[in-house]
């Protein structure tokens, strides 16, 4: 069999591991989901052109990391694959602002009740992605994890995030500085 003639019965998950064999097979999983992750990208960027490039960098990764997938009770291919696609927005946009300067884009997409989230996105996989940064941030130190969880949930202000903390602005800056690259490092090894 080939993925032309794809069997219906085929899991995502036995499809990742055909792929690995027969890269051609690799094609279902891009025509499955290239659509859904377009759309999530597209919510958390606003802008099509930024969701594609994430896009195809998460379709990178999970095709380089295929063999990383573990089926395990309770976790499907569809929560690591958004899980990946989560991970690759936030690193993205992690280097935008580096070189853009402050871009907002990302954070709505963290928000369970923003409405905007509803229109063309799959808010179950919005959910579990959210779900999966927490659990992230849960790993982390309290002094980094809250500082991380207060700017990206609750759209605090570094101002408001210090005064909270009874920190300076420059011990925040270090310790978002930190909090990034520990959830960075936390996120690979989730992966």
């Amino acid at each position: 069999m080939t993925a032309n003639n794809e069997d219906p019965q085929l899991k995502d998950e036995d499809i990742l591991f055909l792929a690995q064999e027969d890269p051609s097979y690799f094609s279902i999983i891009v025509d499955k989901y290239n659509e859904p992750f377009l759309r999530m990208a597209r919510g958390i960027t606003h802008s099509l052109e930024e969701a594609e490039d994430i896009v195809q960098e998460t379709f990178l990764k999970i095709y380089n990391n295929a063999h990383r997938f573990k089926k395990q009770e309770g976790i499907q291919f569809k929560s690591w694959a958004y899980k990946v696609l989560m991970n690759t927005s936030f690193t993205h946009y992690q280097k935008l602002k580096k070189t853009k300067g402050n871009v907002e884009y990302l954070d709505p997409v963290l928000y369970e009740d923003n409405p905007k989230l509803a229109v063309g996105t799959d808010f179950v996989y919005q959910k579990d992605a959210r779900a999966g940064i927490e659990k992230i941030i849960e790993k982390m130190p309290e002094h980094l994890g809250q500082p991380l969880r207060s700017y990206y949930f609750d759209d605090k202000s570094y101002e408001d995030i210090a005064k909270g903390e009874k920190i300076s602005i420059s011990t925040l800056k270090m310790r978002m500085f930190r909090a990034k690259r520990l959830f960075k490092k936390l996120s690979v090894e989730e992966i």
